[in-house]
């Protein structure tokens, strides 16, 4: 009988250290750039970067760089393809010669956009291809859909209320895989930068992280001005 319940304390305490390793008690942070590049009329070419700690601006968790074409079917429609090099520290502990795991990834999306009075909708239905190298399973491809739906709220010329929730289904098992709900503030530096700060709740799996977020918007235009 000791042997037993010192057996189940020993699962127990080892239950905890990994419950308390893998990063879900802190609150962590991502800085992120987002550029849209005019280039004619109907098309723009995006271009983003996003740095993601486990730990408030510490604790190396992904790198997310991505660029798009972007295609404006209608003021309120716009079709995308691109591309996104991803490189991920799955844990939150940093273990002796652990190395990321590296994704090139592939993707479709289409953006629609409607108001309802001042609120302003948005809806991103995305598909994603993915080629991931993993060091220890090696090559895999898995394929994901995604739904976005963002409302924004004008409080003033410059300031406004901003949420979305994002949800992510795998073509393979398991079908679920994370779901995303954000909060923030935003302001409109000018006509072209805006400016955001907000919180995530990130639900991957059973588990579940808590994100600050801080993000810079800019919009440029690269075609021929009249002289």
């Amino acid at each position: 009988m000791k042997k037993l319940v010192l057996l189940l304390v020993l699962i127990a305490g080892a239950h905890s250290i990994k419950a308390q390793n893998d990063g879900q008690d802190d609150l962590g942070s991502w800085a992120m750039l987002f550029t849209k590049n005019r280039i004619s009329e109907k098309m723009s070419i995006h271009a983003e970067a996003q740095y993601r700690n486990y730990e408030f601006g510490s604790n190396f968790n992904q790198l997310l760089l991505r660029t798009a074409l972007n295609y404006d079917i209608s003021d309120n429609a716009m079709a995308s393809f691109g591309y996104g090099y991803i490189t991920t520290d799955g844990t939150f502990e940093e273990p002796e010669g652990e190395e990321n795991v590296t994704e090139n990834r592939i993707y479709q999306q289409l953006v629609l956009r409607n108001n309802i009075g001042k609120l302003k909708f948005s809806h991103r239905y995305r598909l994603e291809q993915r080629f991931i190298n993993r060091p220890i399973s090696g090559n895999d491809t898995e394929h994901r859909a995604r739904y976005f739906l963002r409302l924004t709220y004008p409080l003033s010329k410059r300031f406004y209320l901003t949420a979305y929730d994002e949800i992510f289904i795998n073509l393979q098992a398991p079908t679920f895989g994370q779901n995303r709900l954000y909060g923030a503030l935003g302001i409109h530096i000018n006509d072209d930068v805006r400016f955001e700060t907000g919180f995530l709740k990130n639900h991957i799996g059973n588990r579940n992280f808590e994100r600050l977020q801080v993000a810079i918007f800019i919009n440029t235009d690269f075609r021929k001005k009249d002289q």
